[in-house]
């Protein structure tokens, strides 16, 4: 599911490039700082937004999320290899489509809602995922913003180092 990810996201990016005038994907994803800088500034602000995905999950209220997800993800034996594939897949393919194709034609609020909504953090049935969700809308936006400061490759590290991150603590707590 991961190396799909990896292929199908950036496609479906360079079709909505194909039907727009207002998305250029090589300006996109080259950026205006050099890759290996934006990499680099991706790294620390990562770090920064799993920390506080980690304060945000680690509430008491939050005692029936860390539950499901622990359910959710508890048949998976992932060792470091795989976490950091799926997080790669996950980091290059979504930031790629998302702030590379999406946010320019909706913006950066409504292209971090869109993502954390089909990601399944905003949820009306359920106020304690939304919390969550809010925080990681917030996360996203940060991207955004990034991207545009940047390149989106910024966002792409700052994805990856979140998913490992997080990834890792799913790992901890079932041994």
């Amino acid at each position: 599911m991961a190396g799909l990810t990896l292929l199908i996201m950036p496609l479906i990016a360079w079709v909505i490039a194909e039907f727009s005038s207002e998305v250029n994907l090589w300006d996109r994803w080259v950026g205006t700082w050099p890759i290996s800088d934006q990499l680099l500034i991706g790294i620390p602000l990562g770090i920064v937004a799993a920390l506080g995905a980690r304060f945000v999950i680690s509430r008491n209220f939050m005692e029936g999320v860390r539950m499901r997800y622990a359910r959710m993800f508890g048949n998976l034996q992932l060792n470091w290899s795989e976490i950091i594939f799926i997080s790669v897949c996950a980091g290059v393919g979504e930031e790629l489509l998302f702030r590379g194709a999406i946010q320019p034609l909706l913006g950066i609020l409504f292209t971090a809602i869109f993502f954390v909504t089909i990601h399944g953090y905003l949820n009306p049935k359920d106020w304690r995922i939304s919390v969550y969700g809010a925080y990681m809308t917030l996360v996203v936006i940060g991207f955004g913003y990034m991207t545009e400061a940047f390149g989106v490759w910024s966002a792409v590290m700052a994805h990856t180092v979140v998913d490992v991150i997080l990834l890792m603590d799913v790992r901890e707590k079932k041994q």
